[in-house]
This record gives structure tokens, sequence and C-alpha cells, in this order.
């Protein structure tokens, strides 16, 4: 979120003193719903409609753009995976390299994990490290969640398709999330669902998976991370791979709200 005008929290305080609307603002919206939101065409402006008594409930779908500031690279921008991937570094076999030369999103298949898990580990060992170590901090548009759940009790939930957890960061109620492809901040098997300590996940990952992007940063070779529980190496991060289905939660809470 690019924010251009004042703060927002400014723009609350000279709103109160105004009146929901202001002044043309009011003039523009009609008693259909939709038409107002087609109406507002500013911060101001969808700050006043927020604030007045005709908005009962803010949903909030968000992807990779309000991350991106903190940054974190989405797939597709410099220093995202489709820019940095090297298949022929990754701890697979020639065939699967070549999969993943051709499309990289077969590094978070669900498939090729199970198959082989080194992929999606080693290609995001930085990511969950970095998680852990708090490396990347929420942005203004994290904190504009909050702000609408603090300021307003008009939150109903945000659905983020980010893994990140910077959602989770500005202390909203966990109940008011739903992290539509699952975070990294929560760690299970792949095979059988047991869950696992993330830290304790962390230090596995550092002593264990390679670092293809800088090599001293960890083994030379990958060895597997197996599950505690039914002792499969399918032990990651609790992320929708592609190939798999969304969290129930989603579809629970999409019909709710």
């Amino acid at each position: 979120l690019t924010c251009t005008t004042s703060p927002f929290s400014d723009m609350m305080q000279e709103i109160h003193a105004n009146g929901p609307y202001g002044v043309s603002q009011a003039s523009d919206v009609t008693d259909d719903n939709a038409t107002k939101m087609r109406t507002i065409t500013d911060l101001v402006g969808l700050a006043r409609f927020i604030l007045s008594p005709e908005c009962r409930s803010v949903v909030i779908l968000t992807g990779a753009g309000v991350s991106v500031a903190s940054g974190i690279p989405d797939f597709r921008s410099p220093g995202g995976m489709y820019d940095t991937l090297r298949p022929e570094l990754i701890t697979a076999t020639q065939s699967q390299r070549r999969m993943m030369a051709i499309d990289p999103t077969y590094v978070v298949e669900k498939g090729m994990f199970v198959n082989n898990a080194f992929p999606y580990l080693e290609v995001r060992r930085p990511f969950i490290l970095g998680v852990r170590d708090r490396k990347w901090k929420p942005t203004i548009a994290h904190h504009f969640a909050n702000l609408l759940h603090t300021k307003t009790g008009k939150l109903t939930r945000v659905f983020t398709q980010n893994i990140d957890g910077l959602t989770n960061a500005v202390n909203l109620p966990d109940e008011k999330i739903v992290p539509v492809h699952g975070t990294i901040c929560k760690v299970s098997c792949e095979t059988c669902g047991e869950d696992s300590n993330f830290d304790e996940f962390c230090d596995e990952v550092e002593r264990k998976i390679k670092d293809i992007y800088d090599p001293r940063n960890g083994p030379e070779e990958s060895t597997p991370i197996r599950c505690k529980s039914c002792g499969n190496a399918t032990v990651k991060p609790r992320t929708v791979l592609f190939g798999s289905s969304l969290p129930e939660e989603f579809f629970v809470r999409a019909e709710e709200d």
C-alpha cells in the first residue's frame, strides 16, 4: 500500500471532526452498497465510508503485494523464486531438475515434495530461517488491518494468501485471520499430519538442509528431516502445496463472512 496523503490515523481524526462523509463524497453515495464502493476513489473517501454507520463489516483479502514492501519478493519479482532458482544446485534427480527448470512451481508441488522434500526445503531455507529470526517487519498494509480492528471494531476477517506470518505480527486475534495458503510459522508432517515445534524444526533446517544460495551457511549435503510420529521425511511448514486443497477453515469462513 502506497499512501501519498496523510497517514490513515490522521485522516480518522479529520473525519471525526468533519463528520462521516465530510464534503463532496456524501453526494456521490447512493443506497446501493456496490455503487458506494464504486464511487469511493480516494483514501479519505474510503475512510469516511468505513467510519460511517452504513459500513458494518470489513473483510480484507491480501496477496504478495502487501509484503513486498517489507522486503519479501513475490515469485515473479527480481529476487523471487522465478528469478533466483537454479535447479542444478538442488538435491534432485535430473528429471526433477528438468521439471523445475521448465516450471519453477514444481519446487512447491505436492507430488514433488512427497517424493523428494529437498527442493522445497533448500529453496525455502532462507525464508524459513528469516521468519524465525524476524528478518521482515509488517508494512503499513498489515497495520491498517489492525487499525480497523482496534479503532472501528468493524474488521470481520483478513483472508491472506501470504505465508510469511506478518499479518499475525500486528497483534490481530488469530480468529480474525485466515491463512488461505497456510503459514511458514507452523510445522506439520505432510504424510500423517503430526505437528512439530517450529523452533526445533528451524534448528533441523539449519543443521540438515544445505544453503544453495550461500554454501558457507549450512552443511555440504542435505539430509532428511523425519517425522517423529511416522518416520517419513515429509515434515514442512504448514503451507499449501500446489495440488493440495485449501484449508477447510477458508471454505467455512468464506461462507460465514
